[in-house]
């Protein structure tokens, strides 16, 4: 991807939760893209797997501007839609700067593409992603802190 945009035409990339009441743009291209099989990440998403893009922490805009986060763990915070629960957002101590936003909620999710597994030694047992990207036991961090 281009460093002057979000994606080859330079146009941003949006994004919104399931019920619209929040929506965001991001005029930066991801810093990474990753698969994250932990337990944290599965349960906040629904999902056997999260897939999320990290970007810049002053690149990404919420319209309205997100509220107060969940804050399960004294390193973690994230965010969720407060109408329909969607989440949104989630930043880490340990990967300072960054935002992570699941894929799910991008409009242009064909314009991003997953780098990485984080925490693959946590994956389902019947879970078969058959790529042959990084495939990290733990977070990943110093993959993940590439772009920042």
């Amino acid at each position: 991807m281009p460093s002057d945009g979000a994606r080859p035409d330079g146009t941003p990339l949006t994004g919104r939760c399931y019920c619209g009441a929040l929506s965001f743009s991001v005029a930066s291209p991801p810093q990474t893209v990753a698969y994250c099989h932990c337990d944290d990440c599965r349960r906040w998403t629904g999902a056997p797997v999260g897939a999320f893009a990290a970007f810049d922490v002053e690149a990404l805009r919420f319209d309205p501007p997100l509220s107060d986060p969940l804050v399960k763990t004294d390193s973690v915070a994230r965010w969720n839609c407060p109408k329909c629960g969607s989440p949104l957002a989630a930043t880490f101590d340990y990967l300072p700067g960054q935002v992570y936003v699941p894929l799910g909620v991008l409009d242009q999710i064909d314009d991003v593409q997953p780098e990485l597994h984080c925490h693959a030694d946590n994956c389902a047992r019947w879970l078969r992603i058959q790529d042959t990207l990084p495939k990290y036991r733990h977070s990943g961090r110093s993959m993940l802190r590439k772009g920042s």
